[in-house]
């Protein structure tokens, strides 16, 4: 090689200058790897350095260096008291509807009733979801409810996690009976345990607490949400599956919003104030049908 001899690339990293080898190689431009006892370095001849000076930029241009990934760090919460609050609460109105409490027919008072919610009656939008067409069907909604609320409030709190799906899953409903005939009824808490997947599937994509390198990874949380809304939500001849995609699409709705709020506050009487409002929502709610 002709003694006259530039210097095109330097690194440490003896890959970083076999790598860029290569290339030259690729387009036939004469060069040669120099080792030291710290670096590595491309030497070519002088008339052939413009040319493989342009070449190896293209290549760390098609080529930028890889970042490393930081995966958000998450404080886990205490998600306990939300899910003894879900299980007491759908227990306590399956208990007081078989007995017909206060002479009156729970079912016919909360269920969601297309026609009546287009006339105003939208507190069966929250009324509904306690509901349950017996003890299998309540078991059933118990069981994933507390699995996926648990996800939920160790991410959110008890508090701020089940305001967010009680208004998730009663938006679901409201979807869901917009978009049917007004003759459309349905009763069950499956909306809102959906809405919780869609809470947690929203709030962990969005705010990127997966690695973001692959693909699988950065979309993870969407895709295996569907997955068990597919494989639990559309099974059985009277499932509602409009409930449940849209409980779950407005969680996912919920968990975006969540992330663009900021930071969730951590303190208990935030957790306490946000728990007894979706509580109050329910109460409230069945107070008015109820009395009406």
């Amino acid at each position: 090689m002709n003694e006259d001899l530039r210097v095109v690339f330097e690194s440490r990293n003896r890959q970083s200058c076999a790598d860029r080898a290569l290339v030259l190689t690729a387009v036939q431009i004469p060069h040669q790897l120099v080792d030291d006892a710290g670096s590595c370095a491309i030497v070519v001849p002088a008339a052939y350095s413009a040319a493989a000076a342009s070449e190896l930029h293209l290549y760390d241009e098609e080529n930028p260096p890889a970042h490393p990934i930081t995966v958000r760090r998450v404080e886990y919460q205490d998600a306990v008291p939300g899910l003894v609050g879900y299980v007491l609460v759908v227990c306590m109105v399956a208990g007081m509807a078989g007995f017909s409490f206060f002479q009156s027919n729970w079912f016919i008072a909360g269920r969601v009733d297309g026609e009546l919610i287009r006339n105003g009656e939208v507190w069966r939008l929250f009324t509904a979801l306690t509901l349950h067409s017996g003890v299998k069907h309540l078991l059933s909604n118990i069981v994933f409810g507390v699995f996926f609320g648990l996800f939920a409030g160790r991410l959110l709190g008890s508090g701020i996690a089940w305001l967010a799906i009680v208004l998730a899953a009663a938006s679901g409903n409201a979807l869901n009976t917009l978009l049917l005939d007004a003759s459309h009824r349905s009763i069950g808490a499956s909306t809102a345990v959906f809405a919780a997947l869609g809470v947690v599937a929203g709030y962990v994509w969005s705010g990127k607490l997966m690695a973001q390198d692959r693909w699988s990874n950065r979309y993870g949380p969407i895709v295996g949400g569907l997955a068990l809304l597919m494989y639990t939500g559309t099974g059985g001849e009277n499932t509602d599956i409009g409930a449940h995609l849209f409980g779950f699409i407005c969680g996912f709705g919920a968990g975006l919003l969540l992330i663009r709020i900021g930071t969730i506050p951590k303190d208990t009487r935030t957790q306490l104030i946000a728990g007894a409002t979706a509580f109050g929502l329910i109460y409230l709610s069945w107070l008015i049908a109820l009395v009406i």
